[in-house]
Order: structure tokens, then sequence, then C-alpha cells
């Protein structure tokens, strides 16, 4: 029977195999945190693409709103304007409930509205009186860059 004996080349061969595997081990483990921070980094990038478009979206975007303001004593106004950042075309307003508060044939007169730019707005002289509705049920509709003949109905408190 031969003894077995071992050499210094053999413990230098051994603590090579050690060395390699813990370097595998070490390689794998970086390569799968390289690996997640790809996909985080890519979902990231699809949430700001996602969030550019979205407020590209909102700068072509018209937002119409309207209400009345009282001007003085007696004096009403029913105001419509757009606080969107895109331009509104066409806009067109019809009142569901409480047409009788817009003055004659002012409505008629001043729609549809041609064009109506950020933070512009236009006045519809309004009689208001002690028999008249305390609110109006507005349907305001109109172009812009995005869609065709959008539409929002609010309701306005004339006191």
């Amino acid at each position: 029977m031969t003894g077995f004996t071992v050499t210094a080349s053999d413990v230098a061969a051994f603590l090579a195999l050690v060395v390699a595997i813990w370097s595998a081990f070490q390689t794998g483990r970086f390569n799968r945190r390289q690996n997640d921070f790809a996909e985080t980094a890519e979902r990231l990038n699809q949430l700001l693409i996602a969030k550019e478009a979205a407020e590209t979206e909102q700068q072509r975007q018209a937002d119409l709103g309207a209400n009345f303001v009282k001007l003085g004593k007696s004096n009403y106004r029913l105001k419509v304007f757009n606080r969107g950042a895109g331009a509104a075309r066409n806009v067109r307003l019809e009142m569901l409930v409480g047409s009788e508060l817009i003055a004659g044939r002012e409505l008629a007169e001043k729609f549809p509205v041609p064009l109506l730019e950020r933070q512009q707005g236009t006045e519809l002289i309004c009689f208001i009186s002690m028999s008249a509705p305390r609110r109006a049920h507005i349907k305001l509709t109109w172009d812009d860059d995005i869609a065709i003949d959008r539409s929002k109905e609010l309701w306005a408190d004339v006191f």
C-alpha cells in the first residue's frame, strides 16, 4: 500500500480550485445584480416615456370652464374660459337648465366662439331676478389638438 502524500503543488491546486469556485459564484451574483439593474432601468425609462407623453398631451389639451361673475350691484356675467394649455376651437355652449338667465340673443351672437387661447375667455350678459334659478346646468363642447367634440357638463351657481 502506498501512502498518500500531499505536496505543495496539491495544496496550490486545491486553493486555486477554491478561488475559481468562489470567483464563479461572485461573478454569477454580480451578473444577476446587473440584470436586475438593467430591468429596473428599463422600467424607469418606460415610465419616463409615458410621463413625457402625458405631459405633451396636456400641453395640447384645452380645459374649458364657466362660472357666473358679479361685476356690480346687479350686473352679472356668465364667463366661459380656457384654463388648459392648448387652444380650444369651435367652442359651443348649451344651457341645459337656466337658459332664461342669459340675455336674449347673447348666446346666439357670441357662440360658437372660433378660438379660445390659453387663459382667454368670453362673457355673456345675464339677467338675474328673484324668480330666476340659482343654478345653471351648462354643456360646453369644443375641439382641440387632442380630439374633436370634447364636452364637459357643469353646474354654475349664480349667487
